[in-house]
């Protein structure tokens, strides 16, 4: 590596090419349960006991001040992608009144459930696609999952959005005094152009809060470059790196390999974490679950 710092240090970089693509990105599938235990676990940072416990009160209902209970979201024990025929159409004539028609699919967006999946319920839904989370912020104590839930269906029947990829390739030319290695180093940059269901999903708000950052890492924005231009080099990075072992699992990352395994169903990846607590199996450190030494004895034992 240090070899290869010298002989850059002495070579001449300038733009081989530069390369434009158009790539589309398709709404994601509506909740179903392990789906919405991982995205509240992620963005709310909710177990997925409480979030099991939460959305039971959006299901079973809640006081609006119309003096009777209206449950907000169907049943949230499912791992079908199903939605009723009379939603989807709920959902598409509030896309096109909002957002208007270049959000809107020409056919609706439906999404095949893995095998062995029961579809005896339908994917977790607002009951009413035309009650917004703006409407609910002052009456809902729960607002913040159905606003997860709302967002993620109304986006799951929108267009797909198109980012637009800029791709440098930068060569590192030399003369006579440099050796035979040849280099070419390349940088992509994306940015959103149309943003399709990510109008609703917050991806689009959170791109643009990513592009206005002050941390150089986390800016993806190339300048103006032109093939053969020349560059200079503000400074050479000489890393040593190392593989590191995987992460301990979190709650939301437990749930998603139980599902990938066929552990378990839908109403009962909840219980199977909360009972491993509770049996002090294993404790939970920041968010990472670490098995205890009684865990590990019977885990010998069963072994």
């Amino acid at each position: 590596a240090l070899r290869l710092v010298e002989e850059l240090q002495r070579r001449e970089l300038r733009v081989a090419d530069v390369l434009l693509k158009e790539i589309r990105k398709n709404a994601p599938p509506p909740f179903i349960t392990s789906s919405l235990q991982q995205a509240a676990s992620s963005a709310l940072g909710l177990s997925p006991a409480r979030t099991m416990r939460i959305a039971q009160k959006l299901y079973e209902g809640v006081n609006l001040g119309h003096g009777s209970a209206s449950g907000l979201i169907t049943y949230m024990r499912t791992d079908s992608f199903f939605i009723a025929q009379e939603a989807r159409e709920q959902a598409r004539n509030y896309i096109l009144k909002t957002h208007g028609p270049d959000f809107l699919p020409e056919t609706p967006n439906q999404f095949r459930s893995r095998s062995g999946a029961q579809e005896a319920h339908e994917a977790i839904r607002p009951t009413d696609p035309a009650r917004t989370p703006a409407s609910l912020k002052d009456i809902l104590d729960d607002w913040r999952l159905y606003d997860l839930i709302w967002r993620r269906f109304i986006a799951s029947q929108m267009a797909p959005a198109r980012i637009a990829q800029r791709t440098a390739e930068i060569e590192a030319i030399g003369g006579a005094d440099t050796g035979p290695d040849a280099f070419l180093f390349r940088a992509t940059a994306s940015e959103i152009a149309f943003p399709g269901f990510m109008r609703v999903s917050g991806q689009e708000q959170r791109k643009k809060e990513e592009a206005e950052g002050e941390n150089g890492a986390e800016v993806e924005v190339l300048p103006p470059l032109e093939p053969g231009e020349g560059l200079d080099a503000v400074e050479w990075l000489n890393d040593r790196k190392e593989t590191q072992p995987p992460p301990r699992f979190t709650e939301a990352s437990l749930v998603k390999v139980l599902e990938e395994n066929g552990v378990g169903r839908p109403s009962t990846y909840a219980q199977i974490i909360a009972t491993l607590l509770d049996r002090k199996y294993v404790d939970r450190e920041k968010r990472a679950l670490v098995p205890t030494d009684l865990g590990l004895k019977v885990w010998e034992f069963l072994v």
